[in-house]
C-alpha cells in the first residue's frame, strides 16, 4: 500500500510535536516517519526513536548514496533529511505517513508526492511568545534560543507554501483543527 503523507512543519517551540504526540494517539492508521539528523541527541532522545542520529560525515555518505527523500543542511553542519527506507517501512506497515520537518523539508515532500500529500503548518501566535515557550522547554542555551528565534522569523514567511496554517494559540483548539484537518484527509 502508498498511503498518503501528512506533512507537519513549523518554528521550534511552536507545538508541532505535542500536535503531532496528540494525534499519534488517537486510534488513526499513522506512522511516524523518524528523521535522520547529524545534531547530538536532546534530553531524553534516543536512537531510532525520535531522530535516527547519524554523524555529519555518515550523513554526507548517505545522501551521496541517494538514500533520502529529502534533506536539508538547517545550520552549518547540521542536517535533517527523511529516509526512503523509513517512507517505504511505514508503507509496509499499511499506515499513512506522518513527516514531522523543517519548513524547506515540509515545501520539498509536498512537491515530491503531490496530491497524495496534506502540508500543515503550525504557527505560534507571536515571535515573543515562541521565545518564552523556548526558554521554558530548558533545553537549549540562550544563544541557542535567539538562533532559534532568528530561523523561526525567517521559517514564518514559509507558512502560505504550506495547504493550511493552524495557529496554535490555543493548544486544545490547534488540536481539534489538525485532527480535523488529516481525518478528513485520510477519510477516517
Amino acid at each position: 500500500m502508498e498511503g498518503k503523507i501528512l506533512i507537519f512543519s513549523a518554528p521550534s517551540g511552536s507545538g508541532k510535536s505535542t500536535i503531532i504526540n496528540y494525534l499519534l494517539g488517537k486510534g488513526l492508521p499513522l506512522g511516524f516517519s523518524v528523521s535522520a539528523t547529524s545534531r547530538a541527541p536532546r534530553g531524553e532522545e534516543q536512537h531510532g526513536r525520535e531522530y535516527y542520529f547519524l554523524s555529519a560525515d555518515e550523513f554526507r555518505e548517505r545522501i551521496a548514496r541517494g538514500e533520502f527523500v529529502e534533506y536539508e543542511e538547517v545550520y552549518p553542519g547540521c542536517f535533517y533529511g527523511t529516509l526512503k527506507s523509513e517512507v517505504e517501512r511505514l508503507w509496509n506497515e499499511g499506515r499513512h505517513i506522518v513527516f514531522d520537518v523543517d519548513v524547506a523539508g515540509g515545501v520539498n515532500i509536498k512537491k515530491i508526492f503531490g496530491d497524495k500529500a496534506r502540508s500543515i503548518f503550525i504557527q505560534p501566535p507571536s515571535v515573543a511568545e515562541l521565545r518564552r515557550r523556548l526558554i521554558n522547554r530548558a533545553t537549549d542555551t540562550m544563544e541557542k534560543i535567539e538562533q532559534r528565534v532568528a530561523k523561526a522569523e525567517q521559517e514564518l514567511t514559509f507558512a502560505p507554501k504550506f495547504d493550511f496554517v493552524v495557529v496554535n494559540d490555543d493548544l486544545q483548539k490547534a488540536e481539534d483543527e489538525a485532527f480535523a484537518l488529516v481525518s478528513e484527509f485520510i477519510g477516517k
